[in-house]
């Protein structure tokens, strides 16, 4: 039987600011023990940590760097005890800028390693670190966040799109690794939010057309996908896995 949000100790990755911060907040509010990762964003991490009270911690870590997130999910054992849920949701510093967006012809490989290295190389080193943990448990929930850009690239953010189709990938195939210790692994895909840091940069005029064609008629918040993170973590989700949720107002399908 899987636990309840309120029984769970969740690392949320790049927590620090933005959609993290969302999703940090959220669990919290469900009553979970949360850890803020974070690399550089240390006085937004701590204020989070000082906002969600005891029950939350902040712990540094460059999620590209295997040593240091297994050195991260070893404090969070010692001073929340076992980590049962990873939300993987780390991001390169990127810009949502299409006027400004590397092109074909200007784009380099090492921007795609980049983006890459964050989003599937630091989901494989979490969850190597923390599968101990699911395997003591016999349980577990991996939620990673992708983008429905894979699905509809109207704006080619290549470097960045492409690291999340391998990250959507990567969801599937962990989920068959996985299975059997009990452990779910699914991806939650945003659309364009209203907004973060890295979304700062869109015009307004970007927006506003993106609400116009969503069925819902706005742009979807931090705070909503965030919700849909709870779902995949909750016991409500116990036989799903190796699933792409896209979370957009209904603009794309999944």
């Amino acid at each position: 039987m899987t636990r309840p949000l309120d029984r769970q100790t969740v690392l949320v990755t790049g927590a620090g600011r933005g959609l993290g911060a969302a999703i940090a907040r959220a669990f919290a509010r469900e009553g979970a023990k949360v850890a803020i990762n974070y690399r550089t964003s240390a006085d937004a991490a701590e204020a989070l940590a000082a906002e969600l009270g005891d029950n939350a911690i902040t712990v540094r870590a460059d999620v590209t760097d295997a040593a240091a997130v297994s050195a991260m999910v070893a404090e969070i054992s010692e001073r929340l005890g076992p980590p049962t849920t990873l939300v993987h949701n780390a991001l390169a510093a990127y810009s949502f800028n299409g006027d400004a967006r590397a092109t074909l012809e200007t784009l380099e490989w090492s921007e795609i390693a980049r983006q890459t290295e964050t989003a599937v190389a630091g989901a494989l080193h979490a969850i190597k670190a923390m599968r101990p943990h699911f395997q003591a448990a016999g349980e577990g929930r991996v939620v990673t966040i992708g983008s429905n850009l894979v699905q509809n690239p109207v704006v080619p953010y290549h470097d960045y799109t492409a690291a999340k189709a391998a990250l959507m990938a990567f969801t599937r195939t962990a989920s068959k690794d996985l299975g059997p210790l009990g452990v779910t692994v699914n991806m939650v895909a945003g659309g364009l939010l209203r907004t973060t840091d890295a979304s700062a940069a869109t015009p307004d005029a970007v927006f506003d057309l993106i609400a116009g064609q969503t069925p819902l008629g706005h742009v979807t918040t931090p705070e909503e996908l965030a919700d849909a993170v709870l779902f995949f973590a909750s016991p409500w989700a116990r036989a799903v896995t190796g699933q792409t949720l896209v979370v957009d107002g209904g603009l794309v399908c999944g």
